[in-house]
């Protein structure tokens, strides 16, 4: 049976950012040329020959099905996503309203900056070996409170459940396709079907990444997102059956998901292990999970320390802290994706709606980016206006660009600083005469003088 195996604290690596090989990119980028190109046509070659849809099979699903598909779910399925929902929603609210308008004075104005969210959005949600309506929720809502005017979600063989999600979640279609022809009809957009996107979210499967990865730039994505990953640090206070569940959550995902434990407790590994060999028994995705358990690891640091060192190093997707400090350990670990502080805050918890979003950074990404939030879909713009009366604060702005700029050797930036110093100059002398206190003209030099 599959156990977690031994690494030493010493031989740990971060996680390295690749979640895509040369093949797969390749065979993307044929897909998205041909979508590109051909638009609908082209799109409809590549879901026809991977088995998305069948020919003449409608592939754009509207807001009137998906409402049908929410009003025929039973009762409790309806209320469990409507919740979720709120939950998503809420804390999204939160996010947009810590961040504001701003405005400063600077010499003769002001600058500032604005929030103005992307035009539209393309949500993906996995559709292949799990139905997810949970990422529908997560990336849909999310862009519709962060302001998006179009919202668009995409998913492979939807179930009923994940249409039902896009009716909560206020998209304004669901594309039935998947891979990356379906991030290139985000991308590029379908005719009189779906725009094209400003941003693409969510995670996929390594064609999706591979995608996501070739239009980036044109587009903005949310991150290049890997197989899953948990990661947790606990000392000889955890309960070794909570550990094993949560490694088994996250290991069910994929054959390449990552589960770690990292402790200082030279007894819990094995206690984890046995767990884990007692849980597979019975888990009905063990096919699935034992490959993924496999290729995890434990640690054994030598404290406390060296266990936060360990930790911040493989900087995971999601981190599991159960020590008896568990926040102010927490604190201490400068790189994860989303932190479950305590014993209590069970991962699978975010996963399913809380409040935080669960699409997070993997493969070491945590070292530079946070996970989907309101932000994903925001753009600070920033502005400069100035109107106000001359001042000397304005002549030493102007006159600092015009030096600085010859400084760089820019001339035509010099000058275009000096045009306006110009106007300055001519004002305040204008202004000086009015007053009265304009200098009086320099008198020729006479021989006398000499």
């Amino acid at each position: 049976m599959a156990q977690l195996r031994e690494v030493a604290a010493k031989d740990v690596k971060g996680l390295k950012l690749d979640p895509v090989d040369e093949k797969t990119l390749a065979g993307a980028q044929a897909i998205l040329s041909d979508v590109e190109k051909d638009g609908e046509k082209g799109f409809l070659k590549h879901a026809e020959r991977l088995g998305d849809l069948k020919a003449g099979q409608n592939f754009m699903i509207g807001k009137d099905e998906l409402k049908a598909a929410f009003d025929a779910l039973p009762e409790k399925d309806r209320g469990v996503l409507e919740r979720t929902a709120d939950r998503v929603r809420k804390f999204a609210e939160a996010q947009r309203g810590s961040i504001k308008d701003i405005e400063v004075p600077v010499p003769g104005g002001s600058a500032g900056h604005q929030l103005a969210p992307v035009r539209v959005a393309g949500c993906y949600a996995p559709g292949g070996r799990y139905p997810l309506p949970s990422s529908v929720i997560m990336t849909a809502v999310t862009a519709r409170v962060a302001g998006v005017e179009s919202v668009w979600v995409a998913s492979p063989n939807p179930q009923p459940a994940t249409l039902a999600a896009a009716f909560i979640a206020g998209a304004d279609g669901l594309l039935a396709a998947g891979g990356a022809h379906a991030i290139g009809a985000f991308a590029y957009g379908l005719e009189d079907k779906i725009p094209a996107c400003d941003v693409i979210v969510g995670p996929g499967n390594r064609w999706v990444t591979a995608a996501k990865k070739l239009v980036s730039g044109l587009v903005s994505i949310d991150m290049l997102a890997g197989p899953s990953e948990c990661l947790v640090m606990a000392d000889s206070t955890a309960d070794p059956a909570v550990i094993a569940a949560d490694l088994l959550a996250q290991a069910e995902h994929d054959t390449d998901a990552l589960p770690v434990l990292v402790t200082w407790d030279k007894e819990l590994p094995a206690k984890v292990n046995a767990e884990l060999k007692s849980q597979l028994e019975t888990l009905t995705t063990a096919e699935v999970a034992s490959v993924a358990v496999s290729k995890g690891f434990y640690v054994i640091a030598a404290d406390k320390e060296e266990a936060i060192t360990v930790t911040s190093t493989v900087g995971p997707e999601h981190l599991e802290v159960m020590t008896t400090d568990a926040k102010a350990d927490t604190a201490r670990i400068s790189s994860y994706g989303g932190a479950f502080i305590g014993q209590k805050s069970a991962e699978v918890i975010g996963d399913y709606g809380a409040g935080p979003n669960h699409v997070l950074p993997t493969s070491g990404s945590a070292r530079y980016t946070g996970g989907l939030s309101i932000f994903t879909f925001l753009r600070i713009r920033t502005f400069l206006h100035m109107d106000d009366e001359d001042s000397t604060e304005q002549t030493e702005l102007f006159n600092d660009a015009v030096h600085l700029a010859r400084m760089e050797g820019l001339e035509g930036h010099a000058r275009a600083a000096e045009a306006r110093l110009k106007g300055i100059n001519k004002r305040a002398n204008g202004a000086a005469e009015e007053n009265g206190d304009a200098p009086e003209p320099k008198k020729a030099k006479t021989d006398d003088a000499e």
